[in-house]
């Protein structure tokens, strides 16, 4: 059997992600890699990921972006329990990290990765250097080394975003939006069948697509279904009724009210 997953893909700097492929999409690991812009894969560390990358057939066809959250997160925990002065100076440097992050949100990707190469990428650089000199005074059995050495192991795709303004630094943007299909992934397992899934992830779609276009899901889908059902909106017509034609439409009848 072809085993297949509900992946979420999520562009967060650029219009056209938004408008464009559905975020759920049911799909093997190999489709995935095919869909994605410039094969880039936005992952936690999860193995089918490394593993793909690492096939011979897909050699350069994917470049694995890793999330600086999770990397953070290692940090956050060993400060919490131990106190950690170097735990709590490497939150410190990645804070710094995020307020440049801020500051650039939805510029392009050009400008984003501009301010990255000037301002981000010495901070990572100095950061990298601290790990290094610090690794190696710190007991293997410690925790604090096992977060150090989870984020020099996967250093090239953690600094991924330095080099591609359409890379986030982490996949925060994707786990808000599948949140909820995690919370019912139990009841997932009923779908029936491929068909059943490919339904699930359809609908799940223009759900989240309404909530990243700033609708109220409930208000956009009882309006989208009266209009197709009634008649008011044609078959020729159905485009008018993505989220944000929808969205623009709205706002274009409030204004001629106003």
């Amino acid at each position: 059997m072809d085993l297949k997953y509900v992946f979420c893909q999520i562009q967060t700097n650029d219009a056209n992600l938004v408008h464009g492929r559905p975020p759920y999409r049911v799909l093997n690991t190999r489709t995935l890699a095919h869909l994605m812009p410039s094969g880039g894969v936005h992952s936690i560390g999860y193995a089918a990921y490394a593993s793909l990358a690492g096939d011979a057939k897909m050699s350069g066809q994917i470049q694995l972006a890793y999330c600086l959250v999770h990397a953070r997160r290692n940090f956050v925990r060993v400060h919490k329990t131990t106190n950690s002065p170097f735990a709590a100076e490497v939150i410190e440097r990645i804070a710094a990290v995020y307020a440049i992050e801020e500051r650039i949100r939805g510029l392009g990707a050009g400008e984003r990765r501009a301010a990255r190469q000037a301002e981000t990428k010495p901070l990572m650089e100095a950061l990298k250097a601290r790990l290094i000199a610090v690794k190696d005074g710190i007991s293997r059995r410690s925790t604090l080394i096992k977060a150090i050495d989870y984020m020099l192991e996967r250093w090239q795709g953690l600094t991924a975003f330095l080099d591609d303004g359409r890379i986030e630094p982490d996949s925060n943007t994707v786990e808000r939006s599948i949140r909820p299909i995690a919370i019912g992934k139990k009841n997932s397992l009923f779908s029936g069948d491929e068909g059943g899934g490919e339904t699930w992830a359809v609908l799940s779609s223009l759900l989240n697509t309404a909530k990243l276009n700033g609708l109220d899901p409930e208000a956009y889908l009882v309006d989208v279904l009266e209009r197709m059902v009634s008649g008011a909106t044609k078959t020729n017509q159905l485009h008018e009724l993505l989220a944000w034609n929808w969205k623009a439409a709205r706002e274009a009848e409030k204004r001629a009210v106003a």
